[in-house]
C-alpha cells in the first residue's frame, strides 16, 4: 500500500524538512515530497506536530526488557531486546555481549546466526565487547574472564562475519596481535578499540592495522594528557568513529562538546543499555555481582559504571537540550552515521529504497508512534 506521510519536520537522516512529506510503497521510502501534493492512490498518515525520522541504529545494547545477552537462552535474549527496544524507536541494533566465558562467546554467535535466519525483527548483528579487553580498564567486566584473543576466536569471529550482516568486536590492542587487528578488519568487521590502557603509539599502529572505531569515548579507556594523549586524544584526532554514551553520566556536557568540535560526522551515540531499559526493575545481576539502578545510574555496590539506563530518545533530549548539539546533528548519530559504520548506507535514512522505518517523536523528544517496514511496533 502507498502511504503518505505528514509531519511538522521529517528528517531524512541528514536535514530537517517543513512542509515536506513522506511517501511509502509497501515497507519502503519511496520519496520525500512537497506537503501540498496528494497523489490520488495514497492514504494519509497525517501525525500533526513533532518530527518523523528514521528508526534509530544502536551499535551497543547489552539487554532490554528484562533479558541480557550472556545470562539464559542468548536466542531469547536477542528477540526479546530487540522487541524491547523496537518499543523505544530503535528499529535497528547490535545485541552486544560483554566480556564472557568462551562457551557463551560461541553460543552467542551460534544465536545470532539463528536470529538471522528467524529474521528476528530489529536484528542487525553482534557485537562482541571481550573478553580481549586490558583489566586495567575492565569498568564493570569481570577480569578473571578478561584474556588474549587466540587463533580459535579468530576464526570464529571471521566465520560469524560470513554469516552475519555485521559484526563489531571492541577489543584492546594489549590482547590482540596487529595481524589479529588486520585480519577481522579484511574479513568486513568492525573493530573497535575499548577497554585498553593503551599510549598513543600503540592505538595508531591499530588503527593503521585496520580498527575503525573507538567504544564509549573517554570511558575505559587511557586518558588525554598533553604529553600522553591516550587512546581519549588519539580517538580525538584520527579519522576513526567513536561511540558515545549521551546520558549526562559517562560524559560530562563539556567533554560531549569537546568531541563533537573535534570530529564532526564522526561521533554517534549508543545506549549501552542493559536489561532494565523497557521495566521497572531497580537491580539485576552481571556476573555474579549485584546491579544497582539509582537516579539513572547502573553501578556496582563500588560504584563503578555498568552500563546506562537510557533510551535513544532520553539521549536525543539529552544532547539538544543540556548540551547544546543542534537537532539534525543528534538525529544522524543515531540514525544515519551509526548506519555508515555498518556500511548499510540506506540503514538510518529516508532515502528512496530505505525500509521504511519511522519514528514519531513529540514534545520532549518522547516517542509518540513507530512503525517497522510501515507497520504499527507494538
Amino acid at each position: 500500500m502507498r502511504r503518505m506521510w505528514r509531519a511538522a519536520q521529517i528528517f531524512d537522516g541528514q536535514t530537517l524538512h517543513r512542509n515536506r512529506a513522506l511517501l511509502t510503497d509497501g515497507g519502503v521510502v519511496v520519496d520525500l515530497i512537497d506537503a501540498a501534493l496528494v497523489p490520488t492512490d495514497c492514504a494519509e498518515n497525517d501525525l500533526g506536530e513533532g518530527i518523523l525520522c528514521p528508526g534509530f541504529v544502536d551499535l551497543q545494547v547489552n539487554g532490554g526488557g528484562g533479558a541480557l545477552l550472556g545470562l539464559g537462552d542468548p536466542y531469547e535474549s536477542i528477540v526479546a531486546l530487540c522487541a524491547a527496544h523496537g518499543r523505544l524507536g530503535t528499529l535497528a541494533l547490535l545485541p552486544t555481549l560483554i566480556t564472557s566465558d568462551t562457551a557463551t562467546f560461541h553460543a552467542v554467535l551460534d544465536a545470532g546466526r539463528r536470529a538471522l535466519r528467524d529474521q528476528v525483527p530489529g536484528f542487525a548483528g553482534l557485537h562482541l565487547e571481550g573478553p580481549f579487553l586490558d583489566p586495567r580498564r575492565k569498568g564493570a567486566h569481570d577480569p578473571a574472564l578478561i584474556r588474549r584473543m587466540t587463533d580459535r576466536d579468530l576464526a570464529a569471529l571471521i566465520e560469524a562475519a560470513r554469516d552475519l550482516p555485521a559484526v563489531m568486536v571492541t577489543l584492546a590492542p594489549e590482547n590482540a596481535s596487529l595481524d589479529q587487528i588486520a585480519a577481522l578488519a579484511a574479513a568486513g568487521i568492525v573493530v573497535s578499540l575499548g577497554h585498553t590502557d593503551t599510549d598513543e603509539a600503540t592505538a595508531r599502529k591499530a588503527i593503521a592495522a585496520g580498527a575503525t572505531c573507538a567504544t564509549h569515548l573517554y570511558n575505559a579507556m587511557s586518558p588525554l594528557s598533553h604529553r600522553a594523549p591516550g587512546l581519549v586524544g588519539t580517538a580525538l584526532d584520527a579519522p576513526i568513529w567513536a561511540g558515545i554514551i549521551p546520558d549526562g553520566v559517562h560524559v560530562s556536557p563539556t567533554a560531549f562538546r569537546v568531541a563533537m568540535r573535534a570530529k564532526p560526522g564522526r561521533v554517534f551515540a549508543v545506549s549501552d543499555a542493559m536489561s532494565v531499559a523497557g521495566t521497572d526493575t531497580t537491580e539485576f545481576t552481571l556476573n555474579g555481582r549485584t546491579i544497582l539502578r539509582r537516579d539513572g545510574r547502573l553501578t556496582l555496590a563500588d560504584g563503578t559504571l555498568a552500563g546506562a539506563d537510557i533510551s535513544l530518545p532520553q539521549a536525543l533530549k539529552w544532547m539538544v537540550e543540556t548540551v547544546g548539539v543542534p537537532l539534525a546533528e543528534a538525529l544522524a548519530m543515531m540514525t544515519a552515521i551509526p548506519g555508515q559504520i555498518l556500511e548499510q548506507p540506506l540503514r538510518g535514512t529516508l532515502a528512496p529504497g530505505a525500509p521504511a522505518d519511522l519514528v514519531h517523536l513529540g514534545e520532549g523528544f518522547s516517542v509518540q508512534g513507530v512503525w517497522r517496514g510501515a507497520e504499527p511496533v507494538r
